[in-house]
C-alpha cells in the first residue's frame, strides 16, 4: 500500500528519476511495433497500421506458421496439444511469446523463423498470456520479462535469450517472499499474465488461491527492471492506517488471499499513474468470514507509478460473492462537447462499464446503488444491499435468467437442458442473486465472465470501445467445508451440455459489442460464433468466448476467441462482417498486428484451442498478410 519503509528520500527520487529515463527509452520502439500486451501501456489494442483495410482485408493470406510444440513432445505423444492465451509482442522486427511447452521463444516477425529458444528452468512455463519488453538505457541492453507458475521473474537479453546476469540472481527473482507469503509457507503465487513496464519499474501482480481464503497476499508490486531489486508494494487489501481500512469486519483483513491482479496492469504513463484492476477476495463466492465491502476488493485503484501511493479508488461490486473479478481495464478519451476527457473504461465480469475520468476516479456517466436481492441460505452471509450500476452504458451481457429462456432450437437439445435442470437443481437468476445452499443458481454472466481477461480496444478515431462478450451461466450451490466456510458444491461448471457444447439458454451466446464512449450508448453489437453442429440454418448461434480483439487506423478489428476455430475480421465503425478462415485450433487469446522489417502489415495470434483447458488441438501462431 506504501513504499517500502526503510527507503530513503533519495532512493524515492531516484526511482522517480529512473521512470523519466525509462519513458524516453520507450518511445524508441516504432509505430509498426506491438510492444506490449495491449500494444500500448492503457491497453488499447489499437494500431496506427493503414495497410489492411476494410476494402482488401478479403485477400489477406497465411504468410507463415510457427509450430510450438518440440519435435520430441509430438513423438512421444502426437495428441499432446497444450493451451495458450498468449498474444505475442513485436519489437524491430523480432517476434517475441513464451509457449505452453516451457520455453520462451523469439521469432523473425516476417518469416517466423526461430532466433532463439530459452527453456524455464526447473519444468517451469512462463505466464501463459504473454512476456514484456524492457527497451533498456544507456547502459543496460533491452529485456524480455516474464513471471513463472512457480512464483520467479525472470528477464532475459533481447537479442540472445540469455539470463541478464545483473538481474537478481543469475537474472532470477524469487517472488514468493515472507513480505506476500503471509507467514503461510509456500502455497500457491505465480504468474499468468505478464508484468507492465512503466519506464524501469517492472509491475507484477499474481495469480493465489481462491480457497480457502487465507494464503498468500494478492500485493501488487514494482521491481527494478535493472537489478530486480523490490522498489514498491501496493497492499491491495488496506492495513491499519492506511486507506481503505476498516471495511473488513473485526480482523478478517488478516492474512487474506485474492484481492489480487491475475490479469494486467495499465498505466498513464505521461501522468505517471498505474491502474490496478483488482480481484474478488477469497473465497470468491462465501463472504460470511469477511462481512464488509472489502476495499480494495472488485475496484479500480489508480496508484502513483514511481511509488506506489494510493491516489484514488472505484469499487465497482461491494461484498463480492459472485467471483465477478475486475479483469478489463482500458485507457481512453471522452469528448464532451470542445472538451476531450482522459477517461478509464473498466469492466467487470458482470459485463458492467464503468467510465471514470482517469484522473480523479470520478464517473463520466451517474453511476447508482441500485438495490439486490439479499435474501440467503447461506449460514453467516450477509449480502450487501446495493450495487454501483451506471446510467450508461447498458450491461454488455446478459445479467438474469428465467427458466422460459431455456433453449429451444431443436427438440433433443431442450430435453438435455431440462434434464440437466433437474439434475443440477438450477433455479433462475435476478440480478445480483445470492448464491445459495439449497440450490444451484444460473448466475449470468457466469464466472468465465460477459467480459475477461482478454482485454478491448479503443478506437480513437471512432470514439468506439470494443469488446467480445459470453453469455452462459455458472450454476453455482455452495456446501459447507471442511473449514467450516462455504465453497461451491460441485467445483465449477458450466451451464451447457458438455458432450456438444450447447449452452442451456437461447443464444446469442457470444457477441462482439462496441460502445460509443462519448454516448454511453451501443453503437453496434454483432453475433460472434458458429454453432457447426446444428443444422445450417441454426447456426448463427454465436460462442462463449475466451480473448479478446484489435484494432487498426485502417478501420478494421481483428478477433478469434471463439471455439469455432474461426478468425475473423469487422469494420471497426459499424461491425459489418469482413473476412473468416478457419484454423486448426480456436484463438483464445488476443491477436496483434505489427509491421515486419520489411514494412509488410501482418496480422497474428496464437492457435491452440482448449478453453477448458483440456481440448487443445493445435500448437500454431499464425500470421496473415496481404498478398
Amino acid at each position: 500500500m506504501k513504499a517500502n519503509r526503510n527507503r530513503s528520500a533519495w532512493a524515492f527520487a531516484a526511482a522517480a528519476a529512473a521512470l523519466v529515463v525509462g519513458q524516453t527509452a520507450h518511445t524508441q520502439t516504432g509505430t509498426g511495433d506491438w510492444p506490449a500486451y495491449g500494444r500500448d501501456s492503457g491497453g488499447g489494442r489499437y494500431a496506427p497500421l493503414r495497410q489492411i483495410t476494410p476494402a482488401n482485408v478479403r485477400n489477406l493470406r497465411l504468410a507463415w506458421t510457427y509450430h510450438m510444440r518440440p519435435a520430441e513432445v509430438a513423438a512421444a505423444d502426437p495428441t499432446d496439444f497444450r493451451p495458450s492465451e498468449v498474444t505475442p509482442l513485436v519489437v524491430g522486427g523480432t517476434m517475441y511469446l513464451p509457449t505452453p511447452y516451457g520455453h520462451v521463444v523469439a521469432l523473425d516477425a516476417d518469416t517466423g523463423k526461430e532466433l532463439w529458444k530459452f527453456e524455464v528452468p526447473g519444468n517451469g512455463r512462463a505466464s501463459f498470456r504473454g512476456v514484456a519488453y524492457w527497451p533498456g538505457d544507456s547502459k543496460t541492453g533491452a529485456r524480455i520479462l516474464f513471471g513463472t507458475n512457480q512464483g520467479v521473474l525472470i528477464a532475459l537479453d533481447a537479442a540472445t535469450g540469455t539470463p541478464a546476469a545483473a538481474f537478481g540472481t543469475g537474472g532470477m527473482v524469487e517472488m514468493k517472499t515472507a513480505e506476500v507469503m503471509n507467514g503461510l509457507g509456500q502455497p500457491r503465487l505465480l504468474m499468468t499474465s505478464p508484468p507492465l513496464v512503466v519506464g524501469n519499474l517492472i509491475v507484477t501482480g499474481s495469480r493465489v488461491q481462491e480457497y480457502p481464503s487465507k494464503g498468500p497476499a494478492g500485493d501488487v508490486r514494482a521491481w527494478d527492471a535493472r537489478s530486480g531489486k523490490l522498489v514498491w508494494t501496493f497492499h491491495t487489501i488496506p492495513r491499519p492506517g492506511e486507506p481503505g481500512f476498516g471495511t473488513w469486519e473485526g480482523d478478517s483483513w488478516k492474512n487474506r488471499s485474492g484481492a489480487n491482479v491475475w490479469t494486467h496492469p495499465i498505466a498513464d504513463v505521461r501522468r505517471g499513474i498505474i491502474y490496478l484492476p483488482i480481484a474478488t477476495p477469497a473465497f470468491d463466492r462465501w463472504g460470511g468470514d469477511r462481512k464488509g465491502e472489502n476495499l480494495f476488493g472488485n475496484s479500480i485503484v489508480a496508484v502513483e507509478a514511481a511509488t506506489g501511493r494510493y491516489l484514488w479508488h472505484f469499487q465497482t461490486v461491494h461484498h463480492d460473492i459472485w467471483d465477478v473479478d475486475l479483469p478489463n481495464a482500458t485507457l481512453i478519451e471522452v469528448k464532451r462537447g470542445k472538451r476531450t476527457i482522459p477517461a478509464i473504461a473498466v469492466a467487470n465480469k458482470m459485463a458492467i462499464l464503468f467510465i471514470l475520468d482517469r484522473v480523479t476516479g470520478k464517473p463520466l456517466f451517474e453511476v447508482k446503488e441500485v438495490p439486490v436481492p439479499t435474501e440467503s441460505d447461506v449460514p453467516g452471509e450477509q449480502v450487501w444491499p446495493t450495487q454501483p450500476v451506471p446510467v450508461a452504458p447498458p450491461p454488455l451481457a446478459r445479467t438474469t435468467f428465467k427458466m422460459s429462456e431455456l433453449t429451444d432450437l431443436t427438440p433433443e437439445i431442450k430435453a438435455g437442458c431440462e434434464k440437466l435442470v433437474k439434475e443440477w437443481n438450477v433455479v433462475e437468476s435476478r440480478f445480483y442473486e445470492p448464491p445459495r445452499v439449497g440450490a444451484a443458481v444460473a448466475h449470468f454472466p457466469g464466472g468465465q465472465g460477459g467480459v475477461s481477461w482478454g482485454g478491448s480496444v479503443f478506437d480513437p478515431v471512432n470514439g468506439l470501445y470494443i469488446t467480445n462478450i459470453t453469455n452462459m451461466a455458472s450454476p453455482a450451490q455452495l456446501s459447507q467445508q471442511p473449514d467450516g466456510g462455504y465453497g461451491l458444491q460441485f467445483g465449477y461448471r458450466y451451464f451447457w451440455n458438455a458432450a456438444n457444447r450447447i449452452p442451456c439458454q437461447k443464444p446469442p451466446w457470444g457477441e462482439l459489442v462496441a460502445v460509443d464512449v462519448n454516448r454511453g450508448t451501443i453503437a453496434w453489437r454483432k453475433t460472434l460464433g458458429v454453432t457447426d453442429s446444428l443444422p445450417p440454418a441454426l447456426r448463427d448461434t454465436g460462442r462463449p468466448t475466451a480473448g479478446g480483439p484489435a484494432a487498426t487506423a485502417g478501420g478494421v478489428t481483428f478477433v478469434g476467441a471463439t471455439d469455432d476455430s474461426r478468425f475473423r475480421a469487422f469494420e471497426s465503425r459499424t461491425g459489418r462482417p469482413l473476412w473468416e478462415v478457419k484454423l486448426a485450433g480456436s484463438i483464445y487469446a488476443s491477436p496483434m498486428t505489427y509491421a515486419g522489417k520489411s514494412g509488410k502489415q501482418y496480422v497474428a495470434a496464437v492457435a491452440t484451442g482448449g478453453m477448458t483447458g483440456s481440448d487443445a488441438t493445435s500448437d500454431e501462431v499464425v500470421a496473415y498478410s496481404l498478398p
